[in-house]
């Protein structure tokens, strides 16, 4: 532990040293090279000790997201002008070795100054995640996307041909520090005039308490004709912080699956129910949390006990990895998965047709979007709430909707 210590304030000096160098290389007034540093002492400061006043048992808090805001605001700008220079580094010392060695310039030291353009580059190329970070903060985490999608199944029934889903996953309700952009989020949710609507767990961070100032606002979600479903996601087990007791920590799971019903969604809790329209039908399995890294109590062979191979099924499961696990290679044949958990960790680049990227990727095989296997699709929503990080960069809060389609792929 004193060494991962030491190495972190080894590596936070290393950024220092080098943001300052920059500066330093632009700006001769000793006044605002002073000022800087004041600046960036006092805010280390304010990082350690708020992160000092974390605690276990009450968990993430405004206090806590602002501090996380902070850290990478501050300091992947600094670590983008710490590569910048570290490179011009070594380009000066492998110049200085030769130099040395050959002697064909002996009116320059062995290293030679920094360049003042190399500094504004490094300057220019921290502005960009600096820029995109309070961007993320202010605007991005309310910045909602609708994003439709139509997939198709030549096995689906005839009725449910056109049929719409919305999905929305990942609330993080102790999060919300804006109604009036919430309000306009269920808004947007209220305009797709969706035949049903899914929610995919994460009602909270933690506490069940965090969902009551916007239950009424949730409510607001109209009702549906075929109906608003819900399953759990890691979050709404209560187990990132300490309780005082396991009576309190059930209590609050208690608490929090009954929020589902508060806001008028019927809670699937490995089990399944069939939608029927028409003379056709169409099952709708909901389990509980099964994530690779995170609780499993997940059932899938309990949720669809009563199911056969040839029924057509959606499967709502929080965490993406089940899909992967568990479910695109299960003989009942689950036609569509949706998912959400990842976030698309709320930073990334999406440009529609030439890229898609996010950290998350190294994480989770499917983590934003459409998948196939075999005829068998998971869609993975990118959330509709943040959490850690209170904003989103390039990965932007999603409402889904999916329209059923009979026929194959023209894709």
């Amino acid at each position: 532990m004193i060494i991962r210590i030491l190495m972190l304030c080894l590596v936070l000096f290393l950024v220092e040293l080098y943001a300052f160098q920059a500066l330093r290389t632009l700006i001769t007034a000793k006044w605002i090279l002073v000022s800087y540093q004041i600046i960036s002492v006092l805010l280390l400061v304010f990082i350690i000790y708020s992160f000092m006043q974390f605690d276990r048992s009450v968990g993430q808090t405004k206090q806590s997201m602002l501090t996380m805001g902070l850290v990478l605001l501050i300091y992947i700008p600094k670590v983008v002008l710490t590569l910048v220079l570290f490179g011009e580094d070594i380009f000066r010392i492998g110049a200085g070795s030769i130099n040395h060695f050959a002697k064909y310039n002996d009116s320059v030291g062995f290293l030679a100054s920094r360049r003042k353009f190399v500094s504004q580059i490094g300057l220019g190329l921290a502005a960009v995640p600096f820029l995109s970070l309070l961007y993320g903060v202010t605007k991005g985490k309310y910045n909602y996307k609708v994003i439709k999608q139509s997939i198709f199944f030549p096995d689906l029934p005839e009725a449910f041909d056109g049929f719409t889903i919305t999905q929305i996953s990942d609330v993080h309700s102790g999060s919300f520090d804006n109604p009036e952009k919430i309000n306009y989020a269920i808004d947007l949710v209220n305009e797709q005039n969706s035949d049903m609507i899914l929610f995919t767990g994460d009602i909270v961070n933690t506490d069940a308490k965090e969902m009551h100032p916007w239950i009424d606002t949730f409510n607001r979600i109209k009702k549906h004709e075929f109906g608003k479903y819900s399953v759990l996601g890691n979050h709404d087990y209560g187990e990132y912080i300490t309780w005082p007791t396991e009576a309190a920590k059930e209590e609050n799971f208690q608490a929090i699956k009954d929020l589902y019903g508060q806001i008028g969604f019927k809670l699937l809790l490995n089990e399944n129910t069939f939608i029927e329209k028409g003379a056709d039908k169409i099952a709708l399995v909901g389990v509980e949390n099964w994530g690779n890294n995170f609780k499993k109590v997940g059932d899938i062979n309990l949720a669809s006990a009563n199911l056969t191979k040839e029924d057509f099924k959606i499967l709502m499961s929080h965490d993406p990895s089940h899909w992967e696990y568990e479910v695109k290679n299960h003989e009942k044949h689950f036609h569509l998965t949706l998912s959400g958990h990842t976030h698309g960790f709320q930073f990334g680049i999406e440009i529609p047709g030439v890229i898609r990227w996010s950290p998350i990727q190294y994480v989770y095989k499917q983590w934003a979007g459409l998948y196939e296997n075999l005829g068998r699709y998971v869609y993975v929503n990118r959330g509709f709430g943040f959490h850690a990080y209170s904003g989103r960069v390039g990965i932007m809060p999603e409402i889904t909707v999916i329209e059923l389609k009979k026929g194959k792929s023209v894709a």
